[in-house]
């Protein structure tokens, strides 16, 4: 990976996880682009970036389910920094989502779920994929309910289950440049999203979990800046579970 500014591209980062992990990218000294659907929430994020980071971030709307909405990501975020050195796949389909038994669920939400939560990190990786530099990372963003399931929400499930799976395969075919592709699992955090998902957010699985307070944003951090860093060069193909011990209990 280059010992210069490091272009990392991320999406769904106009809030909640996809937010923190920009801001923390930034404050590392990373050109960060920020890319969401919702436009003006990626312009906030990166005007929020700009006004304290030595490196001005920048704001891409994007479909990731559209071909070449992604490539336009790709195209912005070479223009404004070269090669791309990480990409974090972030965006998904959450608070949204309909809690059904897996017979009642609607076929076009199936299909919507599956199409931003899977296709989508196949579709933007792709657009990508030419513009990242030979040692670069590319980080999925699952789920801990990929292990435990999670019962009425079979297709959020299945859509992250997936992620993993698309992760192995592009672990194997983009290693031979150097790149490692990797997991992360995060278990129920808070953000705003979640607040409006579930009541009593704030307690939500703590008494299920070996560390037993909420899941805040900045404990899935560390993990995304690790998977990142020169310390994980040989780490790849893996998933790592990030949600306090809740799987295990």
């Amino acid at each position: 990976m280059s010992t210069s500014i490091r272009t990392v591209v991320i999406t769904g980062a106009g809030g909640g996880l996809g937010a923190a992990f920009a801001h923390a990218f930034a404050a590392a000294g990373d050109r960060v682009v920020i890319a969401d659907i919702d436009g003006e929430a990626a312009s906030r994020v990166a005007a929020e970036i700009t006004a304290t980071a030595e490196v001005p971030a920048l704001a891409v709307r994007v479909d990731v389910t559209d071909r070449a909405s992604a490539e336009a990501l790709a195209a912005a975020a070479v223009a404004a920094g070269g090669s791309i050195d990480v990409l974090v796949n972030n965006a998904a389909i959450y608070a949204a989502v309909t809690r059904s038994p897996f017979e009642d669920i609607d076929e076009g939400e199936w299909d919507r779920v599956m199409a931003v939560n899977l296709k989508g990190p196949w579709q933007v990786t792709r657009a990508v994929s030419p513009h990242l530099s030979d040692d670069a990372r590319v980080i999925n963003i699952s789920s801990a309910t990929v292990f435990s399931g999670s019962a009425q929400w079979a297709h959020y499930v299945a859509s992250k289950a997936g992620v993993i799976g698309l992760t192995r395969v592009l672990a194997k075919e983009l290693g031979a440049r150097g790149i490692t592709v990797n997991t992360v699992a995060p278990g129920f955090t808070l953000t705003e999203a979640s607040h409006g998902l579930i009541e009593n957010a704030e307690s939500y699985g703590v008494d299920r979990g070996a560390i037993r307070r909420p899941i805040a944003p900045d404990d899935i951090v560390g993990t995304v800046q690790y998977l990142a860093s020169p310390a994980a060069a040989f780490v790849t193909g893996q998933t790592v579970v990030v949600d306090g011990g809740r799987q295990f209990i």
